[in-house]
């Protein structure tokens, strides 16, 4: 059996990323359409994600720095236009998901890469994905950097102030989760299915 320390010098940002995404999940993926000043929109999936605050409503998600130390358009996007929306991604959309994954330059259209029709989202100016099937228009809330080298993280802190979801997946107290089919992102190139759940009651 080892242990090994975060102090050990051998272990590089790689080595850590590894380590962290493959015991860390499965995590739920943020798909994030940003725009800049010019209204270029950007669409992102970011599985560093989760909820950070009910009430208000806060959303967060963490895009890392790239392995030259660069950040990604949707962090740039939000230094000019601090809003956002955040899709959760599901297995009906995980093909476009995933396509949009790949790094274009700066100014090139996700949407058009993966043939995804926008739609205008109240609150915001920034689009949403036409058929995804929850969205969250947010604002930005706040910006946490934890340094300049490659693979550090940028917390994004984003506040909700819309909200877009199928009146077939909301009864107005419990979304349907057979119906959203999210999927969450396990290491490498792996993702998994909501397919085989268990309940557990809590204690009083």
């Amino acid at each position: 059996m080892s242990d090994y320390l975060l102090a050990d010098s051998s272990l590089s940002p790689g080595v850590i990323y590894r380590l962290l995404s493959g015991s860390i999940c499965p995590r739920p993926i943020a798909w994030v359409s940003t725009q800049d000043t010019h209204g270029n929109t950007n669409l992102a999936p970011f599985s560093f994600f989760n909820v950070a605050s009910v009430n208000p409503p806060v959303l967060a998600f963490s895009p890392l720095l790239n392995g030259s130390g660069e950040r990604k358009d949707t962090v740039r996007n939000l230094k000019d236009v601090a809003e956002c929306v955040v899709h959760v991604g599901s297995e009906e959309l995980i093909e476009a998901l995933n396509t949009t994954s790949a790094s274009l330059p700066p100014g090139e259209d996700e949407f058009a890469l993966a043939g995804l029709e926008k739609a205008s989202m109240p609150g915001v100016s920034v689009p949403r994905i036409a058929n995804a099937p929850v969205a969250f228009g947010c604002t930005l809330y706040d910006v946490i950097q934890f340094g300049d080298q490659p693979l550090a993280g940028t917390l994004v802190l984003a506040q909700v102030v819309s909200i877009h979801i199928n009146d077939a997946l909301w009864d107005g107290r419990h979304v349907d989760m057979d119906l959203l089919k999210p999927v969450g992102r396990l290491a490498g190139s792996d993702y998994i299915r909501i397919s085989d759940r268990f309940a557990i009651e809590r204690p009083d």
